[in-house]
């Protein structure tokens, strides 16, 4: 019986290039959840004068499909300055692959938006994001807490309903969390919501409300 997946897919598989973390990256992001299916975290180096990628790991949690298009983005990714990065595609992944069967095609999908999120950390963290991007407004707030994920069931917190109210006044943003403050993973969604607001211009404080 022959295989679904191709030779370099599984060759990327068996033996992924760029795997683990950096220490101290320029950016980061992660996308996907462990409890739901596939996840991907992604690290950058960028030099600020070329704004290449200088180096970038990925951490993978998944089937084959999701291993080998982490490793084929990280290799299409590195030596390529941001902005060419950015036009790297889920088709081009997959083809870069020799094809994903279709069932996994949302693994090459999962790749690029991971990569597309840590550039735009990159961006936002280096003063090279679109000022509307980054605006402290309540739209930009839920944006970056849809990659806040919930523990308790393995998505994000807008998605399930744990984010019962967000405010802003002065430069403070006060969220309402479906969530007993002495619950195990609570420190760790404070920690999280706040690392996801951080870029935001004219942030002073987050502030969680735990309901429960």
């Amino acid at each position: 019986m022959s295989s679904p997946y191709s030779y370099k897919v599984i060759k990327h598989f068996q033996h992924p290039k760029n795997v683990g973390r950096i220490e101290k990256p320029d950016a980061k992001a992660s996308e996907g959840s462990p409890l739901c299916g596939d996840m991907v975290t992604l690290y950058l180096k960028v030099d600020p004068k070329t704004h290449k990628i200088t180096d970038i790991k990925f951490e993978s949690y998944g089937c084959a499909s999701n291993i080998a298009t982490g490793s084929i983005i990280t290799e299409m990714a590195k030596g390529k300055t941001i902005d060419d990065a950015k036009k790297i595609t889920w088709q081009k992944a997959s083809d870069e692959l020799g094809g994903l069967p279709p069932v996994k095609t949302h693994c090459s999908v999962l790749a690029v938006d991971t990569l597309k999120s840590a550039i735009q950390d990159y961006e936002e963290k280096h003063g090279l994001a679109k000022p509307e991007d980054i605006a402290l407004t309540e739209e930009n707030v839920k944006r970056k807490l849809k990659h806040v994920i919930d523990p308790r069931n393995g998505k994000d917190i807008l998605a399930t309903g744990a984010v019962k109210a967000v405010s802003i006044e002065s430069g403070i943003v006060s969220i309402e969390l479906d969530m007993e403050k002495s619950h195990q993973f609570a420190n760790n969604m404070k920690d999280e919501i706040t690392e996801a607001l951080e870029n935001l211009t004219g942030i002073k404080e987050v502030e969680i409300k735990f309901l429960g």
